[in-house]
């Protein structure tokens, strides 16, 4: 369904019935199965890349998606002229996904930058930068050192520069969102509550790590 963009009632009938696949969809997403399930298998990939197991610094961005007639709240961006929602994540310098949080468009950057560190406050023990680009400037930097005890670096394009610069660490956030953009359910919003929108970022994240770890563990 993820990569094919299908909705559930057209899944393959080699699958079991479409409610049942979607019942434990929801179950795992109630049980927050979705988010334990990444965690553990960016573990294991950063260790096969000889990483940390948890992450010392990360990047926070955010991407504006416009939603379709699916009932569910929504809001309008007025400097992209969008009517949708933002898909807020934060990575680790590898790309893999460390939390999403899913809120309206009308929520400015710096505000919903707020619902992600609140979240991820006291997870992450070796957690102490985060780089992100001009648009959490401001009063965000102090309120992410005394709140969170962290670091937030804005990474900015220079004045001198002209035309498209490929700029330092806001590169590997990018590099996320295209891979979720294989995903062609994730085309647009096609759901009707947040909650379901981040459980299929998290499906889209699991599904890539363990292709990864399957082509890295596999013997060619």
């Amino acid at each position: 369904m993820l990569r094919s963009g299908c909705a559930w009632r057209m899944l393959p009938h080699e699958f079991p019935p479409w409610k049942t696949v979607y019942h434990y969809f929801r179950l795992w997403r109630l049980d927050g199965i979705w988010e334990h399930m990444n965690a553990a298998l960016r573990k294991e990939l950063r260790i096969v890349y000889g990483r940390e197991p948890e992450p010392s610094a990360s990047i926070l961005d955010s991407q504006l998606v416009k939603t379709t007639e699916t009932p569910g709240v929504r809001g309008y961006d007025a400097g992209k002229k969008v009517k949708g929602r933002k898909r807020h994540i934060l990575v680790d310098t590898i790309g893999l996904l460390l939390i999403v949080v899913v809120h309206t468009a009308n929520i400015q950057d710096r505000d919903g930058a707020k619902l992600v560190l609140e979240q991820v406050k006291g997870t992450f023990p070796r957690l102490q930068l985060i780089w992100a680009d001009a648009g959490y400037s401001g009063k965000l930097i102090d309120w992410v050192k005394v709140v969170c005890g962290w670091a937030l670096e804005i990474v900015k394009l220079s004045d001198d520069v002209k035309g498209f610069k490929v700029l330092p660490h806001r590169w590997v956030v990018e590099r996320t969102f295209g891979w979720m953009g294989r995903y062609r359910r994730l085309s647009k919003d096609y759901e009707g509550l947040t909650e379901s929108s981040q459980a299929l970022i998290y499906a889209a994240m699991i599904h890539i790590m363990i292709r990864r770890l399957g082509c890295i563990k596999t013997p060619r």
